[in-house]
């Protein structure tokens, strides 16, 4: 457990045992590790190519002396998000969005997989895993990165998914999000929603417009995340990061007493039920802006899930409600950029328009697309106008649109209007 001795105090998740370790000092880098290929351009510190994987004794003893922090580094300097291991295959990263084998590695045991796993946990966390099966965490390792984990059983045996967090917040022109971006962190009250799949860059979206605010506002920011993930210091605001299980015991409890505590903005890392989202509805109302997250793939659905999660005799209160508090929603994807490593950012964006707040209050929200593709003047923009802007400036591949969308047909009609052969 040396390696781990030098990670920052984490944070964990409700619905799963906790894990916490403990920040004593710096972190001696791997010295031994060096750039073992090359992806889309750039050096990995993987073997990529399966022909040149080295001879299996060689592979196997590369595993048996790997230790998490090694395979951690590696992670990073490949600019992986991801990385994945478990019983059966080498381990693996995710890069660009492609999941790829580390050949230097043999295939993994069960026990060496328990073995790194359990390099993090203390006696006490390995208990609460073998009871449950199930462990979820944050954790900082200083001189490399912030990483969220997920502890599983999968056919048996233990599996593990940990995603980088880097400590640094870009801002959003580093990230490449839309003029709108830019009101929605400026208006004084109500309900922005950041949607998208997941692995999708909403947790980064999030972070850039709270440290905006941060930098920016003499206001007091409470964050409730399940678990926290990027880290934000005290700026012109003051900042409070509320951890479900740590230091609330759910969405919902934090919600209850958050108007107790003098907030101006609420950031909420995953509206996941009717409580969560009627609380962050009620508290849009009451003239606090509330920032929070839906795993949906459109902005028009992203309304349809807050609507519908609630019995049909409260539907139409919740709708007029909606109408009032919305001041935006921005649904992103990552795409591989074209030619060259890492991803773009692809957006659809909503300005609730008085025509559109209409639109949700009356039940009509299949013209509310109609009103995004004409609402260029208010920066509103579809995925699909987002897409084909994208493929015009040389920033994504036709290709990598085309699997994208969700709209095939209007996508290539607006290929021809942008003159895209």
């Amino acid at each position: 457990m040396a390696f781990f001795d030098n990670v920052e105090k984490t944070g964990q998740s409700s619905s799963a045992p906790k894990a916490d370790a403990v920040a004593t000092g710096g972190l001696n880098l791997p010295k031994n590790v060096t750039p073992r290929g090359k992806l889309r351009g750039k050096e990995v510190y993987f073997i990529v190519d399966p022909s040149k994987a080295p001879p299996p004794d060689v592979a196997k003893a590369n595993l048996t002396g790997a230790d998490l922090k090694t395979l951690l580094f590696e992670m990073v300097e490949s600019r992986a998000s991801d990385l994945h291991l478990t019983v059966g295959i080498p381990p693996c990263v995710r890069v660009d969005g492609d999941v790829y084998k580390m050949y230097q590695y043999s295939k993994l045991t069960p026990d060496k997989v328990q073995s790194l796993v359990y390099s993090v946990l203390k006696d006490k966390q390995k208990k609460d895993f073998e009871q449950s099966n199930e462990l979820d965490f944050s954790f900082g390792i200083q001189k490399l990165s912030r990483f969220r984990a997920n502890i599983f059983k999968q056919r048996g045996a233990i599996a593990t998914a940990i995603r980088q967090i880097p400590y640094t917040i870009l801002d959003f022109d580093q990230l490449g999000l839309p003029p709108a971006v830019r009101s929605f962190v400026d208006v004084p009250k109500g309900l922005v929603l950041v949607t998208g799949p997941t692995g999708s860059g909403k947790s980064t979206t999030l972070a850039s417009m709270i440290n905006y605010i941060n930098r920016n506002k003499p206001l007091h920011i409470i964050t409730i995340e399940d678990p926290i993930e990027y880290t934000h210091q005290h700026q012109r605001s003051i900042i409070n990061q509320r951890q479900i299980g740590e230091d609330s015991e759910s969405f919902p409890t934090a919600l209850k007493y958050v108007l107790r505590e003098d907030p101006d903005v609420i950031m909420i890392g995953e509206m996941r039920d009717l409580e969560t989202i009627g609380a962050a509805i009620t508290i849009a109302e009451t003239g606090h802006l509330v920032f929070a997250t839906l795993h949906t793939n459109s902005t028009i659905e992203s309304i349809n899930r807050m609507i519908d999660v609630f019995p049909a005799h409260q539907q139409s209160q919740v709708r007029t409600q909606l109408a009032f508090v919305l001041q935006g929603i921005m649904t992103q994807q990552l795409i591989p950029r074209m030619g060259r490593s890492g991803r773009a950012l692809i957006a659809e964006i909503l300005v609730p328009t008085p025509a559109i707040r209409a639109m949700i209050r009356e039940d009509k929200l299949h013209q509310v697309y109609s009103a995004l593709q004409v609402g260029k003047k208010y920066e509103m923009q579809t995925m699909n106008e987002a897409f084909a802007v994208a493929v015009k400036k040389g920033l994504i591949s036709k290709k990598d649109a085309l699997i994208r969308t969700m709209n095939k047909e209007e996508l290539v009609e607006l290929y021809k209007h942008y003159g895209i052969h």
